[in-house]
């Protein structure tokens, strides 16, 4: 857990009191719309009241303007760092770490019940005949299909290496602007910095299965729709993973070229790039994998490859053919990963 080493800023304390808000609202929306309304009751709300929402804000509110300065139940100041661990103390003697069980508690607990979790039915006599049929049939693939297959499976290849190759300069151009140790000198770096930030995370917390969604609706459903679903996302993810890299090189050359007077793309070019080009094609490979992976399913939404295939037979309940489409996904992921392994171990 982090420490400051600086003095506490007016921001770190509201960071601190509204994450206990949210921790608090979280727990009492729990609290009533589970254990009470549902279980207790046994009451079924069809629409969601907002007005709930807003009693519980208001009474989390008070409730943690009015800890956070009179006790330790404030898990806020502990994960902002404005409160620091007391290692001398038991457990139970920290009020953060028992409210912090208590969340976690409420949690797994909501878990299982919204789940429904369940083994006397997965143990059931009639699930367990069912199982067994389809396993019988994925176990016994017809191989009459097997060029149908093989075609598919390698346009989900290319489907996902053409993905992976157009995102990479893209990726590779804008993870500058999304490293914060690049983009901090100036106010209107800052703003970049900020903005490139906002689209990447929105644009990465949209799963491939839904941009595959889209993109069949724009450009008809195939490959096509699946590549630029795969490329969009792949562009987020290695920005991510390129920028984090970047943030974490060594800054004495960096010091050192800004010294002498040298330009931002100067300092870039020959103090950051050199630092970053082996972990830059690991990330790569991996990501290629990922799509493969990725490509596999977005099949299931218009979005080409062997996952349109798969989507047809098993609609029509043709339970061998899937075991066939089911063993060459497994064998094209097992190929690729042990690849893709291979290739990192080289380049280090």
């Amino acid at each position: 857990m982090k420490k400051f080493k600086r003095k506490p800023t007016l921001f770190d304390y509201i960071k601190a009191l509204l994450s206990d808000i949210l921790f608090h609202t979280y727990s009492i929306l729990v609290l009533y719309l589970l254990f009470y309304k549902k279980i207790f009751l046994d009451e079924y709300t069809e629409n969601f009241d907002w007005k709930i929402l807003y009693i519980c804000l208001a009474i989390s509110t008070l409730i943690s303007f009015s800890l956070f300065w009179i006790s330790g139940f404030s898990l806020g100041k502990r994960i902002t760092g404005l409160q620091t661990s007391q290692i001398d103390k038991s457990f139970y003697k920290k009020p953060y770490i028992i409210f912090s069980i208590y969340l976690f508690s409420i949690t797994v607990f909501s878990g299982f019940y919204i789940s429904q979790f369940s083994l006397q039915e997965f143990l059931s006599e009639g699930g367990i005949a069912g199982a067994k049929r389809i396993f019988l049939a994925l176990l016994s693939p017809n191989f009459s299909i097997f060029e149908d297959v093989l075609y598919s499976a390698i346009e989900t290849i290319f489907l996902a290496f053409t993905a992976t190759l157009i995102s990479i300069p893209i990726s590779f151009l804008i993870c500058f602007l999304a490293a914060k140790n690049l983009m901090q000198s100036k106010v209107y770096h800052r703003f970049i910095y900020f903005i490139v930030r906002v689209v990447l995370n929105f644009t990465r917390s949209i799963e491939p299965l839904i941009w595959a969604i889209i993109f069949s609706v724009w450009v008809g459903i195939g490959p096509f729709a699946g590549m630029l679903a795969l490329m969009i996302h792949s562009v987020a993810s290695l920005t991510k993973l390129y920028s984090e890299q970047i943030e974490s090189v060594n800054n004495g050359p960096i010091e050192a070229m800004k010294a002498t007077g040298a330009n931002s793309i100067l300092v870039i070019w020959y103090g950051v790039v050199p630092q970053i080009v082996i972990p830059f094609i690991s990330y790569t490979i991996y990501r290629w994998d990922i799509n493969v992976r990725m490509a596999t399913i977005i099949g299931l939404v218009g979005g080409g490859g062997i996952g349109t295939l798969l989507m047809q037979y098993q609609g029509l309940a043709k339970w061998h053919e899937v075991g066939l489409i089911v063993f060459v996904i497994a064998f094209i992921v097992w190929m690729m990963d042990y690849a893709s392994a291979k290739i990192r171990e080289s380049i280090k």
